[in-house]
């Protein structure tokens, strides 16, 4: 069964009502079949990553950068995972409440540095989560795993 890793940090309210969005999304009925797995970025693993067909990464904007939480979960896998998860497909979402474009290049740069394949624009939300910003990030995750399946 193909496996979706949702890589998140999910310290805000706000934070947590798009997280469950994504995985909402990733668990569509009309998505059947993906094996949907949450793993905070601070416990993520390289072997979660080896043994996922795809991923979704989710950070809040920090000093205009992604979380620290998210950095350090690039940090951990980005050589054990290199070359087996190249071209593997992702998507990711950001919030904050203002500038996210510096947090949008960072995971633009590391996951292409990983070979990782986008399947979309990041979704960036600034300020409180509304329901537009919620259906996106349901998108989000329902496309992600249909891609996987």
């Amino acid at each position: 069964m193909p496996r979706l890793l949702i890589v998140h940090h999910t310290p805000s309210p706000a934070m947590h009502d798009l997280f469950e969005a994504v995985v909402a999304g990733a668990n569509d009925p009309e998505v059947a079949g993906v094996e949907v797995v949450r793993v905070p970025a601070l416990s993520a693993t390289a072997s979660d990553v080896l043994a996922a067909d795809g991923f979704v990464l989710g950070t809040p904007v920090n000093i205009g950068y992604v979380s620290g939480a998210l950095k350090h979960f690039f940090d951990t896998v980005y050589y054990p995972c290199l070359d087996a998860t190249r071209g593997r497909p992702f998507g990711a979402y950001v919030h904050g409440n203002q500038g996210t474009e510096g947090a949008v290049k960072a995971i633009r740069d590391i996951t292409t540095g990983l070979g990782w394949a986008p399947v979309g624009e990041t979704v960036s939300i600034t300020g409180a989560p509304d329901r537009a910003a919620r259906e996106r990030c349901y998108e989000l995750g329902g496309v992600v795993a249909a891609t996987i399946m």
